[in-house]
């Protein structure tokens, strides 16, 4: 077995932006619900992109571009003393470089997001393509995004892994028959225990680092 490709997940896989992302989305709802979520709450309404959670969460649908907005302002506001580039995240996309990997990012993520947070940690040249969550007309669980970049660089399924922290990331690489890894070297994922089994279950980037290496 070969790989070419390796594909990340974004949130809680390359960068441990989830407790941004909990803190952004509980003020939103505090303000304009008046409802304290949990971090658990949170993650329940995850799968759509931020700017959809929050329409589906709103109840006056007047208030919903503003609280959109408001999400941002908190969203930016405290990305720099919550989200740091872990130095082994980056020694692994630089490993990956080496070996003349294909990466690239499948995220449910909303465009605007995600290039807050790549521009924010400097690693947005590491990845050929980026795909988030309104850019498909259905984000993960669905592989419509796998299937997006393995034709977009002319691969084989069984080139191609997929690196994700969710049941979502697994769920859709099992369904675009590639190799799937399940991230969980961070403190804070979306699913402790994955309810489909990856291929493999990763808790330090060296073990990825090492399984490339080997294949």
């Amino acid at each position: 077995m070969t790989f070419k490709s390796v594909l990340f997940d974004f949130d809680g896989t390359l960068a441990d932006t989830l407790p941004l992302s909990f803190k952004a989305f509980r003020e939103v709802f505090l303000k304009y619900e008046n409802k304290l979520l949990t971090d658990e709450e949170i993650i329940e309404t995850f799968g759509p992109t931020e700017e959809e959670i929050i329409e589906n969460n709103i109840s006056n649908k007047d208030l919903v571009n503003e609280a959109i907005e408001y999400y941002y302002v908190i969203f930016e506001k405290h990305f720099h003393e919550m989200v740091t580039m872990p130095q082994e995240i980056l020694d692994l996309l630089k490993e990956l470089t080496l070996l003349h990997m294909k990466m690239a990012i499948i995220t449910n993520k909303s465009r605007k997001c995600l290039d807050i947070c790549l521009k924010n940690l400097g690693i947005t040249d590491f990845f050929i393509t980026t795909i988030a969550g309104d850019e498909v007309t259905q984000p993960k669980p669905d592989p419509e995004g796998i299937y997006k970049v393995i034709q977009m660089l002319n691969l084989r399924s069984d080139e191609v892994v997929f690196v994700g922290d969710s049941n979502a990331d697994i769920t859709a690489g099992k369904s675009a028959n590639i190799l799937t890894i399940g991230a969980h070297w961070f403190g804070t994922v979306q699913n402790t225990e994955f309810s489909i089994e990856p291929d493999h279950i990763f808790t330090r980037t060296e073990e990825l680092k090492s399984f490339i290496n080997e294949l």
